[in-house]
């Protein structure tokens, strides 16, 4: 870049009549008080700096980690799909299983209740004449590790 040479040149007080030296205030923008090499004080000119260039962006590789998910991205979602077609035609078969599993707990629960009266009234209902029977057991062991011995007793 070339730049151009000017000649600077300064007034003196005895050569602008009737002034004396400029207040800063009244300095036009883009002109400032100048120390030139002989030590003189003048105004000049002064370039107004160009603000930088923005930075040009620098491409980045794409992570790794970035491929994969982008690879695994269709494949999971085939998979939900099809585990969503696959619940909509089991739904009916779900439907009934689940009625089916009902059931079944009533089943347990009427059985639960019913086979201890049935017990009851078929007992009753025999007339054995003896009343109920009792058994009694007993162990006993001697020492932490003794062997065990039991009588059962009918009554």
């Amino acid at each position: 870049m070339h730049e151009t040479a000017y000649e600077i040149t300064t007034l003196t007080p005895q050569q602008h009549p009737g002034h004396g030296p400029m207040l800063p205030h009244e300095i036009p923008p883009g002109v400032q008080m100048v120390t030139l090499p002989g030590g003189i004080r003048t105004l000049a000119y002064t370039p107004t700096q160009a603000p930088p260039a923005p930075a040009i962006p620098v491409a980045q590789p794409i992570p790794a980690w970035a491929k994969t998910t982008a690879l695994l991205t269709p494949t999971v979602g085939g998979g939900v799909a099809a585990a969503g077609i696959g619940i909509s035609y089991a739904a009916p078969g779900l439907i009934a299983m689940s009625e089916a599993l009902w059931a079944a707990v009533a089943l347990i629960a009427a059985a639960a209740v019913g086979v201890p009266v049935l017990l009851r009234l078929g007992r009753g209902a025999a007339g054995t004449g003896r009343g109920t029977t009792h058994i009694t057991q007993n162990i006993t062991a001697s020492g932490m590790f003794g062997k065990a011995n039991g009588t059962i007793n009918h009554r």
